[in-house]
């Protein structure tokens, strides 16, 4: 009938929309990301600068979900990866992911993933404002764990350090810092997500975040 063929257009109207409102917003925190990356203070000790990039991932994988953050810092890393200057300090190019420092920039794909993926199962489990903060920022430390185990393993193999070397100028110098970001990043996801949610623009893929 006429009926449900305008249902059926509506519907897939509906889907392109949505389609295109997912590549806009992970082009935003692809975006966002690289903004974040241009920010770097270089260390004597180490080759791993502080960067912001991690509060970008920390909010991409908690308001995106785990799908679209995880494309978000795909994306990222493939502009990068092509030889755009979006990497830390202005650096770009395939070698730079191969390098010293390559590993935390597959790390935040993967950090980005897990974080949605533990704000996706999770959040259907708080029942406050607190509860739901306290989840976002369990994610966020989880995900940043992740960035650290990826890119300490391949500083370790690209320099031939030990572990303890690699911990000790890949993850311990960052720790406090790094928790000073997700922490933010942690309040500002918060609201983010809360006004995306009141706009109806909550990824599809998050809702049950939501």
């Amino acid at each position: 009938s006429f009926a449900k063929k305008q249902e059926i257009s509506n519907q897939e109207e509906k889907m392109k929309i949505l389609t295109t409102k997912e590549l806009i917003l992970s082009a935003i925190f692809a975006a966002m990301t690289c903004v974040l990356a241009l920010i770097a203070i270089p260390l004597p000790f180490t080759p791993v600068p502080i960067t912001l990039h991690v509060m970008g991932v920390a909010m991409a994988g908690a308001i995106l979900g785990k799908k679209l953050g995880f494309i978000s810092q795909g994306v990222y890393m493939l502009l990068g990866a092509i030889g755009l200057p979006v990497f830390s300090g202005g650096r770009g190019g395939i070698g730079v992911i191969l390098g010293p420092t390559g590993g935390y920039i597959i790390g935040f794909v993967i950090g980005a993933f897990v974080i949605g993926f533990l704000v996706e199962n999770l959040s259907r489990y708080a029942n406050g404002k607190k509860s739901e903060f306290f989840i976002l920022f369990f994610s966020m430390i989880v995900g940043l764990a992740v960035i650290y185990i990826i890119g300490a393993l391949q500083l370790k193999a690209v320099l031939g350090l030990t572990t303890p070397q690699a911990i000790a100028s890949g993850v311990t110098p960052f720790i406090a810092s790094d928790f000073v970001k997700v922490s933010l990043g942690a309040f500002v996801a918060y609201y983010v997500r809360n006004g995306l949610k009141k706009s109806n623009l909550m990824p599809t893929n998050n809702k049950v975040a939501a």
